[in-house]
């Protein structure tokens, strides 16, 4: 039997109806899982990923006891507020925080006296990132930690380029930073600290580090290269408490 235009006006309409509501549960599942690019981890939607600016936990975040780790620590040792940043220091989003936020963060609370800032490694963005840690160990070994940190952010390449993460050009760098450079190769070609690299990275997973950078303000995790007045707030707050 052929369907009159009445019959087929009304299949139309199902038809319609059926995916609009197929597209609306499609819609639902998606936004239910959000990728992290970065090493395709899964990451629960509204949870932060990596440097995401305005990304914000969907609970209160809880207090985390967070040690300041091995490097020197800039600013007053007695400071009421104490910052712990987790970072790779490959991490795009940790350079943008060390350009655009930390030269004010310093001003108002570190060079104040009323924050002392402590790094600890999350290098977890591959083989380079692992070099460039140890590279940061080395330095440390010299006294010459914070010019080697510095050094990395300011002549950060993109993250596909890896060509300065060698033996040798680091070596180079460590040169022109002061350091004695036969000491520095044999330290870095040894991989001899790799165990601190490690229990960096260790540290900052069991405080529930995911991505960088991380910040813990007397111990409250802030994930993400956030706007500075999100990081005042919790000072701030802290230096109130």
């Amino acid at each position: 039997m052929k369907n009159t235009p009445a019959k087929k006006d009304v299949t139309m309409y199902i038809l319609v109806a059926v995916i609009i509501v197929a597209a609306f549960f499609l819609g639902s599942l998606y936004t239910k899982v959000q990728y992290l690019e970065k090493g395709g981890t899964q990451v629960a939607a509204g949870a932060p990923a990596q440097g995401a600016p305005n990304a914000a936990p969907s609970a209160a975040p809880q207090k985390v006891k967070m040690d300041v780790g091995h490097f020197p620590v800039l600013g007053n040792k007695n400071a009421k507020v104490t910052i712990v940043e987790f970072a790779d220091l490959r991490c795009p989003f940790c350079e943008q925080f060390v350009t655009n936020t930390y030269p004010q963060l310093q001003k108002d609370y570190i060079d104040t006296g009323k924050v002392k800032f402590a790094f600890r490694q999350y290098a977890f963005l591959g083989p380079a990132s692992t070099v460039a840690a140890n590279a940061v160990e080395c330095a440390n070994d010299q006294g010459k930690f914070w010019d080697m940190h510095d050094y990395f952010y300011k002549n950060q390449p993109p993250e596909t380029d890896t060509s300065m993460y060698t033996t040798d050009k680091l070596t180079q760098v460590a040169g022109t930073l002061g350091m004695n450079t036969d000491e520095f190769q044999s330290c870095l070609s040894s991989n001899k600290d790799n165990a601190q690299v490690n229990s960096d990275f260790t540290a900052g997973q069991q405080g529930g580090v995911t991505g960088t950078p991380t910040f813990f303000i007397n111990g409250t995790p802030i994930v993400g290269a956030v706007p500075y007045d999100q990081l005042k707030t919790e000072i701030d707050a802290a230096l109130k408490s």
